[in-house]
């Protein structure tokens, strides 16, 4: 008697994904030098980067790209290899998002990734995506792989777009849905899914440009506020809400604000009317990913051109008014985030789910990966395991090595079963070889740790809690006698 066994098929689905990448997350290369400017791999690039004066110049728009005269830098890929910058810290490469991704679609022709130059607006690569997310989704209803993926699944309709994207792609990507470039897009669109990405804007992008204003700052951090003063695509991470502590109220930053932080009225004037226009600008099957829990910049006050940054913001009634307690005085809450982008500036849209992670790990990190493949799949969107709050994690952007320098853990009530490491950040698990446990304690109410790293690299140091989750953050370390100009 014959033994009739089920035939399993994939689940996978029939549609086309592009995945978007954030600010710095894409590989970019200087056409007229024939070199690579940003995204190489190794620690020694990187550190020479930052660490040599005139490193990051050849990312600097020119008068004439200013002018929108482009094509200088070409877009190549998205980032292969882990990097890292002053204020916005650790940049996970995208390779496990891809990866995911790849495992959730019929055929590889079904993935476009879609890199582009992130110095410019998110407006002018919105509408280089919305050309090219077009043609992959006519190329890829057109591949043989298409129809066997339709009949496999219940409805059997002809692949739509999905959009996944991180961080600043989240603009780039509304700003592709604008119906001024193609007015079938958003139709053709089954879903959006955002990764921590600013819709309202980050505080911590008017500290890029505030940088060295007021105390001295290391060297890659006055390169980052350098070039940042005349790129677009920084100004579009401005925040939009009110944000700028004014007397006894708060307003949103005004282009003269932002020329005063030592960024470009003009960028800045340009910045917002972009975000007004598209701000109306509907994602279909809107699903957000929120970075929370970590200490995050939300408001600002700015005094003789000095900013001073708080990681607390205001609320506001139902009425619009600011809530203030019984003498008047404003009250202020912080609703952390992911370290760059607070929370309710990415939790936009009916769909939110909560992770407590970094900003950099937020398209890396092993549940945001899931719901990745589960609204890819079309399945129920599930979102994260409840109870599961994980914790905040701090630690400075940029350390010598051999010199000790502070982890700061918050959101932890134990010590028991929250273990901490830091070790390179090439190294295939941090809890493997290479990796160093760090002693934790507790001070001034919060848990602590010190590390010290041999060697100049880039480190990841990650903490894993009770409740199974991993939060991780990436640290560059130069030598003590590190360059300084």
């Amino acid at each position: 008697m014959n033994e009739h066994r089920p035939v399993l098929t994939e689940d996978r689905t029939q549609d086309a994904v592009v995945i978007v990448p954030g600010i710095m997350g894409s590989e970019l290369y200087d056409t007229v030098t024939q070199r690579t400017v940003w995204g190489l791999s190794g620690v020694s690039w990187l550190i020479r980067a930052w660490t040599r004066p005139q490193g990051l110049e050849p990312l600097r728009l020119t008068p004439g790209e200013r002018s929108g005269e482009v094509g200088r830098i070409k877009a190549v890929r998205l980032m292969r290899h882990s990097s890292w910058t002053p204020y916005l810290q650790g940049l996970e490469p995208y390779t496990e998002l891809a990866e995911t991704v790849r495992q959730c679609v019929a055929h590889p022709a079904a993935v476009l990734e879609f890199p582009y130059d992130w110095r410019l607006p998110a407006a002018f690569n919105g509408k280089l995506l919305a050309e090219a997310a077009r043609s992959h989704l006519s190329a890829w209803r057109a591949h043989p792989a298409h129809d066997e993926a339709r009949r496999n699944r219940v409805d059997e309709r002809p692949a739509r777009l999905v959009f996944v994207a991180h961080s600043m792609g989240g603009l780039v990507t509304r700003a592709a849905l604008d119906p001024g470039h193609d007015g079938e897009l958003a139709a053709d669109t089954r879903a959006v899914l955002t990764l921590g990405t600013p819709f309202h804007g980050a505080v911590k992008a008017t500290a890029i440009l505030n940088t060295g204003r007021g105390a001295p700052v290391p060297l890659p951090h006055r390169q980052l506020q350098s070039v940042a003063a005349g790129m677009p695509g920084l100004h579009d991470l401005l925040p939009h809400y009110a944000c700028l502590i004014d007397g006894d109220t708060v307003r949103t930053l005004a282009p003269e604000d932002v020329a005063a932080l030592g960024g470009d009225a003009e960028l800045a004037r340009a910045a917002a009317e972009s975000h007004r226009r598209l701000t109306g600008v509907a994602l279909p099957g809107h699903r957000a990913v929120a970075g929370t829990q970590q200490t995050t910049l939300q408001s600002l006050a700015l005094r003789d051109g000095v900013a001073e940054l708080h990681c607390h913001g205001v609320r506001q009634h139902s009425s619009g008014d600011f809530i203030r307690d019984a003498r008047g005085r404003l009250r202020f809450f912080d609703v952390k985030g992911d370290g760059t982008v607070y929370k309710e500036s990415a939790a936009v849209g009916p769909a939110v789910t909560p992770l407590p992670l970094q900003h950099g790990a937020v398209a890396s990190d092993r549940v945001a990966l899931k719901a990745v493949a589960e609204m890819l799949r079309d399945d129920q969107h599930l979102g994260p395991p409840q109870g599961a709050p994980g914790c905040g994690l701090e630690v400075p952007d940029l350390v010598e090595a051999r010199a000790p320098w502070p982890v700061v853990l918050s959101g932890v009530d134990s010590l028991s079963g929250v273990r901490c490491t830091v070790a390179p950040a090439n190294a295939p698990d941090t809890a493997g070889g290479g990796a160093q446990q760090l002693r934790l304690g507790w001070g001034d109410g919060r848990v602590r740790a010190t590390a010290t790293l041999p060697a100049p690299g880039l480190y990841r140091v990650a903490v894993r809690t009770l409740d199974g989750h991993t939060v991780t953050q990436l640290v560059l370390a130069e030598g003590l006698d590190g360059a300084r100009d």
